[in-house]
């Protein structure tokens, strides 16, 4: 009975570590390309991020290292983020962190590959005094 018990075990962690490892494909070497909005404004604006490599890190937390748009020119940084996993969809969690030079943020974002293989994005982003929604797809560059 234990040997049984034991192999579903091992079964599940082999499924997590596939699905750990998808994610980390679809995301390096990929650019996010979407839209946001800011909560209470009518407009919806175009987004885009660069993402370099993913690499995951003890505890559930991942480095991201992306390049992240600013008015004042694009900057590349390491953000670390908290990956849980709904079922076999990964949630990107970010609380109050700060970015060098662009102040504190929190996001929660998550992603899914369809049936053709294209990924998709959506969630919602926090920083300094306002907020709002991001979606888009995961594009190769």
């Amino acid at each position: 009975m234990a040997l049984v018990l034991c192999a579903g075990c091992a079964k599940k962690e082999d499924v997590q570590a596939k699905r750990e490892e998808e994610f980390r494909q679809l995301l390096t070497g990929a650019r996010l390309a979407g839209r946001f909005s800011i909560t209470g404004r009518p407009e919806v604006r175009e987004d885009s991020y660069k993402i370099s490599s993913v690499t995951k890190l003890a505890g559930g937390i991942w480095t991201i290292n992306a390049e992240i748009p600013r008015k004042s020119g694009p900057v590349t940084l390491p953000v670390p983020v908290r990956v849980e996993w709904a079922g076999d969809t990964p949630v990107m969690q970010l609380t109050d962190a700060t970015l060098p030079g662009m102040g504190t943020f929190t996001a929660r974002i998550l992603f899914y590959k369809d049936k053709t293989g294209k990924g998709h994005y959506a969630g919602f982003w926090w920083g300094g005094d306002h907020g709002g929604e991001m979606f888009g797809v995961v594009e190769r560059h």
